[in-house]
């Protein structure tokens, strides 16, 4: 299973804001920067290789940030894939600010919010961003300003859809009466599955969940644990079955895991390949439980 091409067309599509469609399974771009998301990429053209990988197995939704460098994500995915195929969404995101490795600020001040969107206008060589996420609430900043904000640029244009990321049910609901709000971003994966209510209030409302850190697995892939197990009766790899398994768990879920090798994305792309049954689906929420 693991050494399959598979396309990320097997995944399905899901239409973001109801009129984006996107193959399910994408692809982050948070690893291709330096260690701890800081400075030059270790191997800038294994970084461009691995991009035009993930369009060439049909990934049409990368997932960027202009924290993510800062910027050396997105001058990287720009300088791999531009002039952009047609149907590729790039989603990204604003509201961190970095003062060094591994250092993650939220600053939702208008002003600011402005200035990273037109800055990923720039390096991303766009017009229009097709799905801008708050990186994160700034508790220091009326959500209604920061929002707010953003729906200001969706209505000069430069936004096309509005996503917020690291939320619970009462942030989306408040958001919501700022600004059409189409995905959430939060940790969420088969052994850490706190934002359940969320996913849940996506489902029922249509609205895209993007889960970041989709393949951690914790101790349920540890040696002779039920990952493991599964894994070797399937002929898959554990991160297979976690990405398999948050693709069963519920049609708005888009998981964007990321790596910085081709041989690694090759095998994440081929999970959009394995089709879960319901029971070994039940075993592992479950034994996640």
């Amino acid at each position: 299973m693991s050494n399959q091409v598979v396309s990320a067309s097997k995944s399905g599509t899901f239409k973001i804001g109801g009129d984006l469609p996107v193959h399910r399974l994408g692809y982050g771009v948070m690893q291709l920067p330096g260690p701890g998301v800081w400075g030059e990429s270790r191997d800038p053209e294994g970084a461009v290789r691995v991009l035009q990988r993930a369009v060439e197995l049909g990934v049409n939704l990368i997932d960027t940030a202009d924290a993510y460098g800062p910027f050396v994500a997105d001058l990287l995915i720009r300088q791999a894939l531009h002039p952009y195929p047609k149907d590729l969404v790039i989603a990204t995101k604003v509201g961190l600010t970095r003062s060094g490795p591994n250092d993650w600020r939220p600053v939702g001040r208008p002003e600011y919010l402005r200035q990273q969107v037109e800055l990923n206008l720039r390096h991303l060589g766009l017009d229009r961003i097709d799905l801008l996420q708050l990186h994160r609430i700034d508790p220091k900043v009326p959500l209604a300003d920061q929002v707010g904000e953003l729906s200001l640029l969706q209505k000069e244009g430069k936004i096309r859809h509005i996503g917020l990321s690291q939320v619970d049910v009462a942030q989306i609901e408040e958001a919501s009466q700022y600004a059409h709000i189409v995905s959430v971003q939060n940790l969420y994966n088969v052994a850490q599955r706190d934002a359940e209510a969320v996913v849940t209030y996506c489902e029922h409302h249509g609205m895209a969940f993007i889960p970041w850190f989709p393949l951690a697995t914790g101790k349920l892939a540890k040696a002779g644990g039920p990952l493991e197990q599964m894994a070797k009766r399937l002929g898959a790899q554990p991160s297979q079955l976690a990405l398999a398994w948050l693709l069963k768990r519920a049609p708005v879920i888009l998981p964007i895991p990321g790596t910085a090798s081709v041989d690694h994305l090759d095998e994440n792309v081929a999970a959009a390949g394995l089709e879960l049954s319901s029971d070994d689906f039940e075993m592992l929420s479950k034994a996640s439980r």
